[in-house]
């Protein structure tokens, strides 16, 4: 395959992180990292912000706010 260059490998860079675009895509846009030092660190933002946001997800609130939360809205239910 081809070096893509820098525009493309920038525009498509989420979407080859989460293995969306095609594999055509996928071989360009990875040589050009290879390559591209600039890209390279864009790159390794874009996945560890993508591992900090996942890792941030999976907590989960204490029951207690949950139970407050859940109650307020039940509140505001029967009065609407």
């Amino acid at each position: 395959m081809s070096d893509c260059g820098c525009d493309k490998a920038r525009r498509d860079l989420e979407e080859y992180l989460r293995h969306e675009v095609c594999k055509t895509s996928a071989v360009d846009i990875a040589d050009h990292l290879e390559n591209c030092p600039q890209c390279q660190e864009e790159a390794l933002v874009a996945r560890t912000l993508t591992e900090v946001v996942a890792r941030a997800c999976k907590e989960t609130a204490p029951d207690e706010l949950r139970d407050q939360v859940i109650a307020r809205l039940r509140s505001v239910q029967a009065t609407h």
